[in-house]
C-alpha cells in the first residue's frame, strides 16, 4: 500500500506541474482586443496576435491586451480667440488605436496611450485654429471651425498611430463680457427694427393722407366741373332731394305735421302739442 502510494506521488508532482504550464501556455484574446507579445530575450514582436486562444513560452513571453473597439473622449480647453475673448471649448472624440502599429504605440506610449497623447494634442490644436478666429466668427463659422480642427486633430493623431472617426464641437461658452456685449447688440438691434417699423409706418400713413386728399380734391374738381356745366339746374335738383330726405324724416314723427308751400317750396310746421 506504502509502496501504491508512493508511486502516486511520483507521478502526481510531474502531472501536477505540467498542468500549471500549459495553463501558462495557454491565454485568451477576447473579442474586441488584439495582442502584443512581449519576449525576455528579443523584447516586443512585430506580430499583432488575432482573436482566440494562443500559446506562448511561460516566464520567457507575456500577453499585452489592447482594446481596440472604438472609445469616446472629451477634451477641454480655455484659450483667447483672435479678438482676445476668452472661450472655453469642449470636444468629443471618438477614438481608436492603429491594429498593426500596436508593438510600436506599446514600445513608445504604452497601453494608456489615449491618456497620453489625445488631451495634449486636442488642447494644442484647440488653441491654434481658435487663435485664428474671431469670437463672432467662432459663432456663426462654427461648422468650418470644427472642420478645421478635425483635419488638424486627424493629422496629429496620425503621427500616434491613433486613429480619429469623429471629432466634434459639443460646447462653447464665452467670457461674461463677451456674453454681455451680444446682449447689448442684440437690444440695439431690436431698437433699430422698432424705430425702422414706427418710420415705414409713418410714411405709409402720410401717403395714405396725400392719396386721400387728392382723392377729395379730384372729386370737389369733378362735381364743380358738373355745376358749372349743368348751371342752377343741378342746384335746384340737389335741394329738392335734400327736401325730400327731410319730409321723410319729419314724417316719422307724430307731434310734427308737414305740410307742403305753394309754388316757391316753403314748408308748414305744426306742432299740435302747442295752442
Amino acid at each position: 500500500m506504502a509502496a501504491s502510494l508512493g508511486r502516486l506521488y511520483k507521478f502526481a508532482v510531474p502531472a501536477a506541474v505540467g498542468v500549471t504550464l500549459a495553463q501558462s501556455a495557454l491565454y485568451d484574446v477576447k473579442g474586441g482586443t488584439r495582442a502584443v507579445i512581449f519576449d525576455r530575450w528579443s523584447g516586443v514582436k512585430e506580430t499583432v496576435v488575432d482573436e482566440g486562444t494562443h500559446f506562448l513560452v511561460p516566464w520567457l513571453q507575456k500577453a499585452i491586451i489592447f482594446d481596440v473597439r472604438t472609445k469616446p473622449r472629451t477634451i477641454g480647453t480655455t484659450t483667447g480667440s483672435k479678438d482676445l475673448q476668452m472661450v472655453s471649448l469642449t470636444l468629443r472624440v471618438l477614438h481608436r488605436p492603429d491594429v498593426q502599429a500596436l508593438p510600436k504605440i506599446y514600445q513608445n506610449l504604452g497601453q494608456d496611450y489615449d491618456e497620453r497623447v489625445l488631451p495634449s494634442i486636442g488642447n494644442e490644436v484647440l488653441k491654434a485654429i481658435v487663435a485664428q478666429f474671431d469670437a463672432a466668427e467662432l459663432i456663426t463659422q462654427r461648422e468650418a471651425v470644427s472642420n478645421r480642427i478635425r483635419t488638424d486633430l486627424l493629422k496629429r493623431a496620425k503621427e500616434f498611430n491613433i486613429q480619429l472617426e469623429d471629432v466634434s464641437i459639443t460646447h462653447m461658452t464665452f467670457g461674461k463680457e463677451f456674453t454681455k456685449a451680444v446682449e447689448q447688440k442684440q437690444i440695439a438691434q431690436q431698437d433699430a427694427e422698432r424705430a425702422r417699423f414706427i418710420v415705414e409706418r409713418a410714411e405709409q400713413e402720410r401717403q395714405a393722407n396725400v392719396i386721400r386728399a387728392e382723392g377729395e380734391a379730384e372729386s370737389a374738381e369733378t362735381i364743380s366741373k358738373a355745376i358749372a356745366k349743368a348751371g342752377d339746374g343741378l342746384i335746384q335738383i340737389r335741394k329738392i332731394e335734400a327736401a325730400k330726405e327731410i319730409a321723410q324724416t319729419l314724417a316719422g314723427n307724430p307731434n310734427v305735421s308737414y305740410l307742403p308751400g305753394g309754388g316757391k317750396g316753403t314748408n308748414l310746421l305744426i306742432n299740435p302739442g302747442r295752442t
